[in-house]
């Protein structure tokens, strides 16, 4: 069975926005850890991240829709998604 047909998927999550705040880093992973995804953050500074997740499409949906409202102290101009291929 393919991860397509668990309902699994993979993506990476580009955030781009004034992301310099110490809370937002700890906030996704929280986000992430309530909604039952996995995640690992692979680039931060104080303009853009990119984190990948895997999890249920209508999970990762849930979370770009938390980070694009985030945490008072971020401003998010933009989250892009792009699918991660199995390796």
């Amino acid at each position: 069975m393919t991860e397509h047909q668990q309902g699994n998927f993979h993506e990476r999550m580009t955030i781009t926005g004034e992301l310099d705040a110490a809370s937002f880093l700890p906030w996704i992973r929280r986000h992430a850890a309530k909604l039952g995804l996995s995640q690992e953050i692979s680039h931060a500074d104080a303009e853009r991240i990119e984190l990948e997740l895997a999890g249920p499409v209508e999970l990762i949906d849930m979370m770009e829709m938390g980070c694009s409202l985030g945490p008072i102290d971020v401003w998010v101009e933009t989250i892009e998604r792009a699918k991660i291929e199995a390796r």
